[in-house]
């Protein structure tokens, strides 16, 4: 039985990479409500096991891919790829109400704009404070403080070296990690329980994967208004870190 779910695995990767990710998730949030009764959400749980598996994969093999420089799990580089996350975020989409989007008028935009730069602001400073001058640097950190998307796209836009798009990623992560941890903890206090209110979140914090859980994890009905807004966020996350914030940064450094 086992031989034969190994040659399974072996032949068809992205059949593996799913039963990889299923086992992962119902293993999460099983942690999550067995330990935590839910207040660590799932999907943090999800997260710190598919990097402790990435730092494995990447110690075991000596690659640059985590667990998908092991060929039985080489379908996790499909599956982690764009082109699903674009999927879940287009999917995601499906399930808002433009009518509720309108409501959020100028105050949504705003919490958009206002996000991207204080978030980019908090990592260029901080990247500075360890001792980074040089702009490219500082301006992939601060991106990926924004999320762990938008610092890649700008470390490979502006030529950073590996190593700091790494560190961009992480960030990225830590705060999607502390966004799906606070959020049901803080969310009576912020007035989180609408669908206009979850609209301006998600343009403040941002970061999709760690808004879509913290919603999720507070009311279920209100991901989808905040999953739409932390999507425009990191489109306009994209479009200004390597441009205009870039800009600003090497003037000043």
């Amino acid at each position: 039985m086992l031989e034969s779910l190994l040659e399974l695995f072996d032949k068809y990767h992205l059949v593996a990479a799913f039963a990889v990710i299923g086992l992962t998730m119902y293993a999460a949030y099983w942690v999550s409500a067995r330990f935590t009764r839910g207040k660590l959400h799932g999907s943090a749980i999800a997260i710190m096991i598919g990097l402790a598996l990435a730092y494995f994969g990447g110690v075991t093999t000596e690659g640059t891919h985590g667990l998908a420089d092991i060929s039985l799990f080489s379908g996790l580089g499909l599956m982690g790829g764009g082109m699903l996350r674009d999927l879940a975020i287009i999917a995601t989409a499906y399930g808002v109400q433009f009518s509720e989007i309108r409501k959020a008028g100028v105050r949504g935009v705003i919490a958009l704009f206002a996000g991207v730069i204080v978030s980019f602001v908090a990592g260029a400073v901080i990247a500075v404070a360890f001792g980074y001058t040089d702009p490219i640097d500082i301006t992939t950190i601060g991106a990926g403080a924004v999320t762990y998307i938008v610092g890649p796209v700008t470390g490979a836009t502006l030529g950073a070296s590996s190593e700091v798009v790494a560190l961009s990623i992480a960030a990225g992560l830590v705060k999607s990690i502390l966004t799906m941890i606070a959020t049901p903890m803080t969310a009576r206090l912020i007035g989180l329980d609408n669908p206009r209110s979850a609209m301006i979140f998600g343009g403040l914090i941002g970061t999709t994967s760690g808004v879509a859980a913290g919603l999720a994890a507070t009311d279920a009905r209100l991901v989808p208004y905040g999953a739409m807004t932390a999507t425009f966020y990191t489109g306009l996350g994209i479009l200004l870190a390597p441009t205009a914030l870039f800009l600003v940064v090497r003037a000043l450094f």
